[in-house]
């Protein structure tokens, strides 16, 4: 066996193949370490990050369920829903880090674990990360237990690092509408015209449903951030003011960070009919 568990900060599944580094909590199954053999960190992590039961933690891959934001009301509490502040069922380990350099692991949660914390109806949601040397997935199934149908959000709040945001490039946005948040838009009424450049605080939310591509000169690498059953593409930087005002985040450490966010949020959540499930998956990959 390969991998060990984990217990500081918080309970997990933990790994270094070679000069690796792979890390999940089963605090929001939160991924918060994708290191392949031989490269330098994908994920990127604040140093002001709060690791503790029922807070979310600033970096990594937070789960966003089943609301985004303060959801579609404005009312619903903690902001992107309680999926990455609750303890996650870890329900299978396979770990095969010896033989190719992979680890999978999966996670439940169900209304039976989230009673009375805003989302009323009977649902299981499974998540599975599979940790390669050559990609990091992320899927997350949620299935309609309930009699009567349903309406969620979620996302995968992917943090990546960057040597300097101020010079990466994003592909695969040309052409899409998009809602601009840091502009007060209602609507998803801007288009996006070649590549994204990060030129101040932007938080966008694209309708979006392919791979973008990531480059960045500084790290002298390109990442693949393609997906399935994902209507949305979420992009974010806090920049000067926001992250200084935020106790979870380093005042300088915007510049090296991006979101770039697998999402169904907004007019394009997921109604799943009883018995139904809705399929969410991610992969990063190098090159």
């Amino acid at each position: 066996m390969s991998y060990e568990e984990s217990g500081n900060p918080l309970r997990g599944v933990e790994a270094r193949p070679g000069s690796g580094h792979y890390g999940i909590f089963d605090h929001g199954a939160h991924i918060w370490a994708y290191q392949p053999d031989g490269a330098k960190p994908i994920l990127w992590m604040s140093a002001q990050s709060q690791f503790a039961e029922g807070k979310p933690i600033r970096g990594g891959v937070p789960i966003v369920f089943p609301w985004f934001a303060s959801g579609p009301d404005g009312t619903q509490q903690p902001p992107h829903g309680f999926g990455r502040t609750d303890t996650w069922h870890r329900s299978n380990v396979k770990d095969t880090i010896d033989q190719d350099g992979r680890l999978l692991i999966e996670y439940e949660l169900d209304d039976a674990m989230t009673r009375g914390e805003g989302f009323d109806h009977q649902y299981t949601a499974y998540l599975r990360a599979k940790f390669t040397p050559e990609y990091l997935q992320i899927s997350m199934m949620v299935t309609n237990d309930d009699d009567a149908p349903f309406t969620f959000e979620s996302a995968f709040h992917t943090y990546l690092s960057v040597g300097d945001v101020r010079q990466i490039s994003i592909d695969g946005l040309d052409g899409c509408a998009y809602l601009d948040k840091t502009g007060g838009a209602s609507s998803l009424d801007a288009t996006q015209t070649g590549p994204l450049t990060i030129t101040g605080e932007t938080d966008r939310v694209y309708q979006h449903a392919d791979a973008v591509t990531l480059h960045d000169p500084v790290l002298d690498r390109t990442l693949t951030i393609s997906k399935t059953g994902s209507a949305n593409t979420v992009v974010w930087n806090p920049w000067v003011e926001k992250s200084a005002a935020m106790a979870d985040f380093g005042d300088d450490e915007w510049t090296g960070m991006i979101c770039i966010e697998t999402a169904n949020v907004l007019g394009d959540a997921v109604t799943l009919r009883p018995g139904e499930t809705h399929a969410m998956r991610q992969r990063i990959a190098l090159g």
